[in-house]
């Protein structure tokens, strides 16, 4: 499988293809410099590549596994809206992905949202156990 983008990738596409192969490597050619992130948890905006790309790493291992599928998503000229459902410790999660891009086609926001809140309050414990456990020593 060819992991690397090219220049004429589609965010969405892109974004896509490292969501399946869960490989982070791809969110270094998705990901503007200024990007933020805006998470269901945190309640400050998260800026920077560094910071989302490890929030983005942990969630490609917390939130993809056998039931995870995109089951709509809604695009514009610079921006799309996919919503998603899984099952994750018994529970059933619905949610959405929400991106921006700049003309260069890299993400400049990326915002998540969840429901029903027994669904926030596992994905707050669970990506604060993957993002802990990804922390240099």
């Amino acid at each position: 499988m060819n992991t690397t983008a090219t220049p004429s990738d589609d965010p969405v596409a892109l974004w896509h293809r490292a969501l399946k192969s869960k490989d982070t490597r791809l969110l270094d050619d998705l990901l503007a410099d200024e990007v933020v992130f805006l998470s269901p948890v945190v309640h400050t905006p998260q800026v920077g590549r560094k910071i989302t790309k490890a929030y983005l790493s942990a969630a490609f291992f917390v939130f993809v596994n056998d039931t995870f599928r995109y089951v709509r998503e809604l695009r514009g000229e610079r921006d799309a809206v996919l919503e998603f459902t899984l099952e994750l410790d018994g529970i059933q999660i619905n949610g959405v992905d929400m991106m921006r891009w700049n003309d260069a086609g890299k993400l400049t926001e990326f915002k998540v949202m969840l429901r029903p809140l027994k669904a926030v309050n596992l994905i707050h414990q669970k990506m604060g156990q993957a993002l802990q456990a990804a922390k240099p020593a």
